[in-house]
């Protein structure tokens, strides 16, 4: 199994997702994909993107990371960095409906945040969230992040336009 770099502070901590949480994964359904274009999972499912996520991890040059989010033991949610260019990456997250409004979104997105301007060497972020989602917002503009308009997405009741954000590197991380 690959190994990879974890991003630790004492209250909480940002693990990468492996295995043996695979069952939590089917936990992800109603009001947690409410505002994503995602479905529940089966567990053959969560199993399938697991093993996606894992086979990503060892690509070279890397375009995607994954990580769960965690409260004690419990997997409480997921957040990725894509590569979408050399230069230019997008985030995203979920979080199980029982964990909302806890900061742990923030926090994750933070550990993110840093480990695109260093680790992954990116200059430049983007992230979006639908409309109907305005804590999703919250969380981006908590992490450094700035409005910057919308873009179309398709979902199964049609194209939506969801809240774009950008982040660019801090000029500390230069």
């Amino acid at each position: 199994m690959p190994r990879t770099t974890r991003y630790e502070e004492p209250a909480r901590r940002l693990p990468t997702w492996e295995p043996p949480s695979l069952a939590q994964a089917t936990r992800y359904s109603g009001a947690s994909i409410r505002h994503t274009t995602g479905r529940p999972l089966t567990l053959d499912q969560a199993h399938d993107k697991i093993r996606a996520a894992l086979a990503r991890a060892v690509e070279t040059p890397r375009a995607q990371w994954s990580w769960g989010i965690l409260h004690e033991s419990d997997l409480i949610g997921l957040i990725s960095l894509r590569r979408r260019t050399p230069v230019m990456g997008t985030i995203s997250y979920i979080l199980r409906e029982d964990s909302w409004g806890n900061g742990y979104a923030t926090h994750a997105a933070h550990q993110v945040v840093t480990a695109a301007f260093t680790t992954a060497g990116l200059n430049r972020l983007e992230a979006m969230h639908h409309p109907d989602n305005p804590a999703s917002g919250r969380v981006l503009t908590k992490a450094g992040f700035t409005r910057i308009g919308t873009a179309d997405r398709d979902t199964e009741t049609g194209t939506v336009p969801y809240e774009l954000y950008a982040l660019e590197t801090p000029r500390r991380l230069n």
